[in-house]
């Protein structure tokens, strides 16, 4: 039987869009509505909804949303996304943040600060995996920087923030990362070469431009580090690049950085188990929110939204530039809509998949340009958690932030050129994983 394809299916999401952008206009404070609770309340709007013409039971419906949300990506993605967590709370623990920032401190020259500061937050946040960890970490220091060397306060954020970002983007670890290979069927490896391609062109320019803009020849001193505490980064990179399943590479860094952290006295083995905890529960949100939202898409999937959406969005779509300009508009305005990447790209995802196996686009590509386009929004959105918490750090508005977040707007501008230029290609066709 054909499937009805209906704009009642998009109306949990529109209804989701208006309460918590609404929310955030009268407020002033986007943060006003949690994510969560807000697709909590969506979740219930979309239960009242039915199909057109058909008569669905409410224990019907509940099915369909528990199947949605309980499918085996969806529960993969919540694991991971708690071993995530787990990992940087021990690496916070026993000092592997401060050493690896320390140590990129210690060797950076005076004479090109700016570039120096985003290389040490792109290889912290790849290492970490999160942006909100690598700004938490380096935007003090930078604007101790700042105040030494008399630089523009808002242009060291603005670098921070970019380099934090670099990893958001490509990190394997990343959240951003784990939803869009989750969502598009590719491995860790196939994705991170499709990205990387994209963005290398970025991170030159970014670089040339800092070099002209950073000044100063301040002393900025002496900090200490130790090596060793720098080896579960080692451990996730390496493993990573091996081609290690996502799940054992973080257990590997887990391992390695309770082995040192207990080895060097940082905790003893109750704390541990604390810390592993703690961090898990920093990811508990995000895990619950990629559950609801997974069993809200299953709802609009049913109502027939998703195949309404894709009718329109195909309708004015007649080459495979078109159909990928299509799904980076999407994930792009869900982005600057709900303030976060990662349910972004898990929202969007399903669609882009669907959209790439009409048009033939290999979904290494796909879930490249998903995490390129929604970190590049999220870097440059000034009431979105990254840029609130470099300003807060900074004590500036978030709105000075935004000018100089040289990183994400060229991410953009090479994303789209490669839409255009349909670089990079691929020699071998990739066939996504259906798991």
């Amino acid at each position: 039987m054909k499937k009805k394809n209906s704009f009642i299916g998009l109306l949990p999401l529109v209804f989701f869009l208006v309460i918590y952008m609404g929310t955030g206009i009268l407020s002033g404070e986007f943060s006003g509505m949690p994510l969560l609770l807000g697709f909590i309340f969506a979740s219930g709007f979309a239960l009242l909804l039915d199909k057109p013409g058909e008569k669905t039971s409410l224990d019907d419906k509940l099915d369909i949303f528990s199947k949605a949300g309980g499918e085996p990506t969806i529960i993969l993605m919540v694991v991971i996304f708690m071993l995530a967590g787990a990992f940087y709370s021990i690496a916070d623990a026993m000092g592997a943040v401060n050493s690896i920032v320390n140590l990129g401190l210690s060797v950076l020259p005076t004479n090109a600060l700016l570039p120096g500061i985003f290389i040490i937050g792109a290889v912290l946040s790849f290492s970490m995996g999160t942006s909100m960890g690598t700004i938490t970490a380096l935007a003090p220091i930078g604007v101790g920087i700042a105040e030494q060397t008399g630089i523009n306060v808002a242009l060291v954020m603005g670098t921070v923030v970019g380099s934090a970002m670099f990893g958001d983007n490509l990190s394997f670890i990343s959240d951003t990362t784990i939803a869009a290979i989750r969502t598009q069927g590719v491995g860790p490896r196939d994705k991170f070469k499709a990205n990387g391609l994209i963005v290398l062109p970025a991170v030159i320019c970014t670089l040339v431009i800092l070099s002209f803009l950073s000044t100063g020849n301040a002393q900025i001193g002496t900090y200490d580090y130790e090596l060793v505490r720098i080896v579960p980064y080692i451990v996730i990179i390496g493993t990573a690049l091996l081609g290690w399943n996502v799940m054992t590479v973080l257990g590997s860094g887990i391992a390695v950085g309770s082995a040192i952290g207990l080895i060097k006295g940082d905790f003893g083995a109750v704390e541990l188990f604390g810390f592993l905890q703690r961090g898990m529960e920093w990811m508990q949100d995000l895990a619950m929110i990629a559950i609801i939202v997974g069993g809200v898409v299953g709802l609009m999937n049913y109502y027939g939204g998703i195949d309404y959406l894709l009718e329109k969005v195909n309708a004015k779509i007649k080459s495979k530039k078109g159909a990928e300009f299509g799904m980076v508009i999407l994930v792009s305005l869900l982005d600057v809509a709900t303030t976060n990447n990662t349910i972004s790209i898990i929202t969007a995802g399903p669609l882009a998949k669907e959209m790439g196996e009409k048009y033939d686009i290999d979904p290494r590509r796909t879930a490249g340009l998903l995490d390129i386009f929604s970190s590049a929004f999220q870097g440059i959105i000034p009431y979105g958690g990254q840029l609130l918490l470099a300003a807060g750090i900074a004590k500036i508005s978030p709105v000075e932030i935004v000018p100089y977040s040289i990183y994400s707007f060229l991410m953009i501008v090479f994303g789209v050129l490669a839409i255009v230029t349909g670089i990079p290609k691929f020699k071998n066709s990739f066939k996504a994983e259906n798991k």
